[in-house]
């Protein structure tokens, strides 16, 4: 008995539905908070440029996802099998809880241990660059939240707080514009950020080449967009950090910069990791009890368990598999 290529699509497919929603709250929370956009307008708005970065801008990184990691040429399905559905389960149980977690951190660390539960060789020089990433990436966001608001600031004073001002009707055009702005470059960036978690496994196969797999996962991320989002697009815009629009825009500008250059070199970083770290910049800039502690501690502890989680279970399926002769 042996894995069929149609099931491996139907979980790919399925694990970029979870991606979608579970980013809602880091591509438009930012706006939604400020009170720039409604929320069903936001999650409108993002689904299709999401899959318009999946489709058009993810090449590099589903290339790094597809052959970067593991060596010894096309995987067999039921490793890459084990990977999408390992990934798949943990970041649907943080969806259920709530806790934005980094997908590509679970990603990365399932494949590692499926890899090695399969005796394959394991590129560790792309583990190594994809950590080194992981780790610069929210202070590279925190210093450009902290810079943006205090060069925002320095040219007119600090907006009213957010229960004062943000939340009310009457935001200026011009600063409900610059926020859905900010939040579309993040919803397109996720697209391209992102996809590869699913489509990689598509690709590792040798079932559909960089474009498919990016429309595949792309459709994907959308339909979960639009199902399943709201959550956490509740959860990172009001349970985080107090903003304005300035602050809003200044994270989620910082956000959406840090991964746009990450995909541009083939590397991929976590979405919530940048943005939270550049909310923390924006909070600072401003005033340190802006930042609520307790939840970013909580998510600090879900990214700790994933990466620990992911290698577990993905080399815990490929040890599975082999017992029971699914590879």
């Amino acid at each position: 008995m042996t894995l069929t290529a149609d099931l491996l699509v139907v979980v790919a497919f399925a694990f970029a539905f979870s991606i979608g929603a579970h980013y809602t709250g880091a591509c438009m929370g930012m706006p939604y908070a400020a009170g720039a956009i409604r929320p069903w307008h936001a999650l409108l708005l993002m689904a299709p440029l999401a899959l318009a970065g999946a489709a058009f801008a993810s090449g590099h990184v589903e290339a790094t996802v597809g052959h970067g990691i593991l060596g010894g040429g096309t995987i067999v399905l039921g490793v890459a099998f084990a990977i999408v559905v390992s990934a798949l389960a943990l970041t649907s149980i943080y969806n259920l809880v709530t806790v934005p977690t980094s997908t590509i951190q679970i990603l990365v660390f399932a494949t590692v241990g499926a890899g090695l539960a399969a005796g394959l060789p394991i590129q560790w020089g792309t583990i190594g660059s994809l950590v080194v990433l992981w780790a610069v990436a929210p202070f590279g966001a925190f210093a450009l939240g902290f810079l943006f608001v205090r060069v925002a600031d320095w040219y007119r004073p600090p907006l009213p707080s957010r229960d004062t001002a943000a939340r009310q009707p009457g935001l200026g055009r011009n600063v409900v514009l610059g926020l859905v702005g900010v939040g579309a470059a993040a919803s397109f960036a996720m697209g391209a950020n992102d996809v590869s978690n699913a489509s990689g496994a598509l690709i590792m196969t040798g079932l559909f080449g960089l474009f498919v797999a990016g429309i595949v996962g792309g459709l994907g991320i959308a339909l979960g967009v639009l199902t399943w989002g709201r959550p956490l697009l509740q959860r990172v815009a009001f349970d985080l950090v107090e903003l304005d629009p300035r602050m809003a825009t200044a994270s989620q500008l910082a956000q959406s910069t840090v991964i746009l250059v990450s995909v541009a070199f083939g590397l991929f970083t976590s979405m919530n990791q940048a943005l939270v770290g550049a909310m923390i910049g924006a909070g600072i800039a401003r005033h340190r009890s802006t930042v609520l502690w307790k939840p970013i501690r909580s998510i600090l502890l879900g990214w700790t368990a994933g990466p620990v989680s992911g290698a577990a279970l993905g080399f815990g399926l490929v040890w599975l598999f082999t017992r029971v002769h699914l590879l």
